[in-house]
């Protein structure tokens, strides 16, 4: 069996009209959140054998935070292709792992990993979580699918992904949703 994780970048700052898109950091609630993310990643004993991210400043401080509550966690190989990326590119980069790697995390963007998430797990009226992305993955949710298959190659919308679990910080504590994720 394949895992595969989905971390969306938590709550980003435009308190500087001046930085670029790419340059956003965090704000307080997005650090936050990232780090409870983590915690809640290490209660359920999520392990990452391979983790791709996004080199956007809120992805890598998403992960910074996301670490101080897991603590096992690979380093991140960044890939620039993730950044606002679309689902079909995100199936492509998830493609190219290796046979050998079981769990996969991908760290980036909306609505790519939203698109990504809905195309792999079938609109069958089976998950209830998968409706709950169907309204919208906020902002530092985490994702995890589940599929019987051995080879990322294959990967596709008729691989039988089940949406296994879906975290998002409302959850963990009221106080981190729904404002504008």
């Amino acid at each position: 069996m394949k895992t595969l994780i989905l971390l969306r970048h938590a709550k980003s700052g435009w308190d500087d009209p001046e930085l670029r898109d790419f340059d956003r950091p965090l704000n307080a609630k997005g650090v936050r959140a990232a780090v409870m993310m983590g915690r809640k990643a290490a209660a359920d004993r999520l392990r990452v054998q391979r983790l791709i991210a996004s080199p956007a400043v809120r992805v890598m401080q998403t992960l910074e935070g996301f670490r101080e509550g897991i603590s096992a966690l690979p380093e991140p190989e960044w890939d620039r292709r993730i950044y606002l990326s679309s689902a079909a590119t995100l199936l492509d980069i998830i493609r190219e792992t290796e046979t050998g790697i079981d769990t996969l995390m991908l760290a980036g963007h909306n609505p790519g990993l939203e698109d990504l998430i809905l195309e792999l797990v079938a609109d069958d009226s089976a998950s209830p979580l998968r409706a709950l992305v169907e309204e919208k993955l906020p902002t530092a949710s985490l994702a995890v699918l589940e599929w019987q298959g051995d080879d990322w190659a294959m990967l596709d919308s008729k691989s039988g992904v089940r949406l296994a679990a879906l975290t998002r910080p409302r959850d963990l504590d009221s106080s981190l949703g729904p404002d504008t994720d």
